[in-house]
């Protein structure tokens, strides 16, 4: 009865379509209908609305830590599911046909919910690709795989540095069990930004635009 209530209480959290819901409320415009057909926050800027675009990663972002975080306190062994259903109702809500976003502000959201340091981890990497390459795409896909490396490099090194003290600050017992979802994160990312790597293998990838 726990896992069926997590997985729906995460799931139906991650499906709902902030980005379509803002912009048909303040700007009267279906957002699958702009740029690349995207309800996340980037496609959203795309209208033109740089508050509506922030509000849509605050709101996206929100919804991947809230459930996670209330897994953790009412069911602390299924807080990797409650992950992964939140994430892939973002990308497969069943209000749109299972048509969703590519998942990287929720993501950030359960990366909270999960370790601050590899949040910040994350948005630190996205920053520094995206002002090099100035590619959203390539500044996920980067961000996301430098996450799930350095979370498996802790993984190895946590038996040592256990062994070093007996109480180590933020220790994690479940750290093979995030390392493992990270990976299947990372692999999600990939397949949600596809159509984003062809283009960029054809050099006609959108830049951001600062």
């Amino acid at each position: 009865m726990d896992i069926i209530i997590v997985v729906l209480f995460s799931y139906f959290s991650g499906s709902i379509p902030f980005g379509l819901i803002l912009t048909k409320i303040f700007t009267n415009k279906d957002v699958r209908k702009i740029g690349s057909g995207n309800i996340g926050a980037t496609n959203v800027l795309r209208t033109g609305n740089k508050f509506l675009a922030f509000t849509t990663l605050i709101f996206d972002v929100l919804k991947g830590y809230a459930p996670v975080i209330i897994t953790y306190q009412y069911f602390n062994d299924l807080v990797s599911l409650s992950c992964l259903s939140v994430f892939l109702g973002h990308i497969f809500p069943v209000w749109l046909k299972f048509k969703g976003g590519k998942g990287v502000a929720t993501y950030l959201g359960i990366l909270f919910a999960l370790s601050i340091q590899l949040s910040f981890l994350f948005m630190f990497t996205w920053l520094v690709i995206s002002l090099i390459f100035r590619y959203s795409s390539l500044s996920s896909i980067f961000a996301a795989l430098t996450v799930f490396v350095v979370s498996s490099l802790r993984e190895i090194a946590s038996p040592i540095i256990t062994l070093m003290s007996e109480k180590t600050l933020n220790s994690d017992e479940n750290s093979s069990d995030i390392a493992f979802i990270l990976f299947i994160f990372l692999i999600l990312i990939i397949f949600t930004h596809r159509k984003n790597i062809l283009n960029l293998k054809n050099k006609t990838e959108t830049k951001i635009k600062i």
